[in-house]
Formats: structure tokens, sequence, C-alpha cells
């Protein structure tokens, strides 16, 4: 991504929409639906760990623009963006797939700074929004963002008004898993306002054990009927504006891999891109 914002204003923005609508075509071909990106991310620590080359600027308007860019040609092109991470991991110094990174700005700072490329993504209607596993004691002293309401709830969603749907990042990661086990943040993060979740490693006991907490949870009325109510219609409303449609035979789909995957015209935009490095 940060070749794009390597590449200027205007050139930047045309090659992001091609570079959106080939992987676009690409991801659709085999099937996929949802990709998680972009990274509205801004890469103003330059010794962020986790973030790096997958920002696209250290700029804000920049981030902003080019998020939107690649919003808007994925979506034409059928696929369902996901920004991420909110409320933004480009100024932390450590990496949360090992442990919780801090970010120290005050409120004021955050919404002038980090929220704006979020903001230009709700302008875009973007479908998925990803929380970020990073504690802002300005917005929450206790908890991580994902399992914040605070963050999740009353920001995302009632002040910057994102109607779409909501996804945790990988509960697994240790800036969540060293302190809360899988299926207990996976309660929290729905909770705190979250439509689904990520567990990632492809332990399906761990997955079984998430869910059987999940159930028990709204049998309970520790997660209320409405909430689960809120976040299926979300997810379905995404589902409708996504996979509604006529789907190719399988012949046809095989045909379609072929004349679709690394063509020419996809490969002359990786070139290009490449030349930003």
């Amino acid at each position: 991504m940060a070749t794009l914002g390597r590449a200027g204003r205007e050139e930047g923005e045309a090659l992001a929409e091609r570079f959106a609508t080939a992987l676009a075509g690409e991801l659709r071909a085999v099937g996929i639906t949802l990709d998680y990106a972009p990274v509205l991310d801004i890469h103003t620590n330059p010794k962020n760990p986790v973030i790096g080359d997958r920002a696209l600027s250290e700029r804000v308007e920049d981030v902003a623009r080019l998020g939107r860019v690649i919003i808007k040609a994925l979506q034409a092109s059928g696929v369902a963006a996901c920004g991420k991470h909110f409320p933004g991991h480009g100024d932390t110094s450590t990496d949360s797939h090992f442990e919780l990174p801090l970010v120290e700005h005050p409120p004021d700072r955050l919404r002038a700074i980090e929220f704006e490329p979020f903001r230009a993504a709700i302008a875009e209607q973007v479908a998925f929004i990803m929380t970020a596993h990073v504690l802002v004691p300005a917005l929450d002293e206790e908890r991580p963002s994902t399992l914040s309401p605070k963050v999740v709830q009353a920001l995302l969603r009632d002040e910057l008004g994102f109607q779409g749907v909501i996804l945790s990042d990988d509960l697994e990661m240790k800036a969540v898993s060293a302190r809360y086990p899988v299926p207990e943040s996976a309660v929290e993060a729905i909770r705190a306002g979250c439509d689904g979740i990520l567990i990632c490693s492809g332990d399906l006991d761990l997955q079984a054990r998430t869910l059987e907490a999940l159930v028990r949870a709204v049998e309970s009325g520790t997660i209320s009927a409405a909430r689960c109510d809120d976040a299926f219609m979300r997810l379905r409303r995404a589902k409708e504006r996504f996979l509604m449609g006529d789907r190719p035979a399988a012949g046809q789909r095989i045909r379609n891999l072929r004349q679709v995957l690394g063509r020419a015209e996809h490969q002359q935009v990786a070139a290009e891109m490449a030349a930003f490095l």
C-alpha cells in the first residue's frame, strides 16, 4: 500500500483505482467477496513494527483520499471492503500480535488525525470496519478498544455514524488473549458493539468453545437479544449487498479463472506499483 502513497496525488489515485479493480476481479474469480482492506492507519510512527508498508502514507489526507478510492473501486467490483484498525494503530511502538500497544493521544488529536480516514471510509459507505487491539487511555483507561463500548459503540457507531458491520481483529492476538481467554473476549467484543469476531488460527476446539460461550451469554442475558438482532441485521444487509445475484456454474468459473488470474493488465498494475518501492 505504501507504494500507492508514494505515487503522487493524481497518479496515485488512478493507480489505486486500477489496483483495487484488478484485486477485486481476481478475488471474485476465486469466490472471495470480502477483503480485509484497506488499512486506514496513518504511519506517523516510523518505528511501528506491525503496520509498516501496509499503511498508505504518513499523511492523514493521503490515507483518507487513497483509502476512499480503494474502497469505492473494490465495492464497485462486487467485493466488500473493510477499513482497519479503528480507532487507529499507526502511532504505536509495539506489535499487537504479541502485546497490547498503548496510544497516548488526547481525544482532540484522535478526532483530528486518526479518525479522519475512517470518516472518509464511512462517507464512501465502506461495508466493514475492523477494530484495533490497542489501549487508548483517553478513550477507555481499562479495556482494549475491541472490547470497549466507549470506543466501538459510543465513538464508531454513535459519533461517527457507521452503519455497516463492525468486526474484531483476531482475538487470539496476545494484545487481548494474554489477559482475556478467547471465549470471554468474544462475549465482551459483541457486548461492546462488534457484530462479528475473528478467531484465525484454525483451532476448531477453541472456535467451538467460543460459540458455546456466546450462546450461554445470550441465554443468560449477558448479551441482549437486541444486540444479537442488531448484529444479525447488519450482517444480513452486507450479505444482501455483496452476495445477491447470479453465480456462474463450475465450468464457467474455471474458465473465468484462466481469463482473470495474472492477466497482463493486472501484471502491468503490479509493475507500475513496484516502481515506487
